[in-house]
């Protein structure tokens, strides 16, 4: 199993897993002539795209993919915020797994301030568990037995108030940040609510541009869990297996 970034940040978000036979997208939130061309054009693949909430960052494309014959897995609350109907559209229901080719997947509820935010707990034979993360500013679950990570580090609690001291963010802007997005220490005091031991990757994901340091970010999660660290950079692909080797 492989995860490939096509994007993530305020721009637009999207992730692949794949491997030689199928291929789940991890939100739609960047042009659709982009996912294609990260799948080469070659859709038959897919088996599904999972997305967490309506914001055009993360959903963009939805219309583009329903047209292309492809089905869409989000809350109820989130495809009806879309605006469209289409019988490719797919409602899911908190903790109750659902199965995408090799993909066992459950939803769990997210805290942000739209519709009906979700994140996803996603499991396959090669991949292991992995938790995706993003989007909510805090997570209320723990996981036992995770493999791979892909959690949102979205901000650093002394940039954004030095930037609101010197006038450089609003107040309005820093509440809205802190009521939606994940911060680094919230990110790392998840990972220690977690048993880390079978963990092989943990990926940080949608870093602001302008309240987040990647390198810094990376070195101090590295630090505090002992495991191998990625930003997710666009075009990042990395084995996304159960074992490391």
């Amino acid at each position: 199993m492989k995860l490939k970034v096509i994007s993530s940040s305020s721009a637009g978000n999207c992730y692949l897993l794949y491997n030689a036979n199928e291929t789940l997208i991890l939100e739609c939130g960047v042009k659709a002539s982009h996912i294609k061309q990260a799948l080469n054009f070659d859709l038959s693949k897919v088996v599904g795209v999972l997305v967490t909430h309506e914001h055009k960052d993360h959903c963009v494309a939805a219309a583009d993919m329903v047209n292309a014959a492809l089905n869409i897995y989000s809350s109820a609350g989130t495809l009806k915020a879309f605006g469209f109907k289409s019988t490719r559209l797919h409602a899911v229901e908190n903790y109750k797994e659902f199965q995408l080719g090799g993909f066992k997947i459950k939803a769990f509820d997210a805290v942000h301030d739209c519709a009906e935010p979700v994140n996803y707990l996603i499991e396959h034979e090669e991949m292991g568990r992995l938790v995706f993360i993003t989007d909510s500013y805090y997570c209320k679950y723990s996981f036992p037995h995770l493999n791979n990570i892909i959690i949102e580090a979205n901000y650093s609690q002394a940039i954004l108030d030095k930037k609101l001291a010197d006038g450089a963010t609003p107040d309005f802007l820093r509440n809205r940040v802190l009521q939606s997005h994940m911060s680094l220490d919230t990110c790392k005091q998840f990972l220690s609510a977690n048993d880390l031991r079978g963990v092989n990757n943990i990926v940080l994901c949608h870093l602001s541009e302008s309240n987040s340091n990647a390198v810094d970010f990376k070195q101090q999660v590295k630090n505090h869990t002992g495991k191998a660290v990625h930003i997710a950079d666009k075009g990042l692909t990395i084995n996304f297996d159960k074992t490391p080797f």
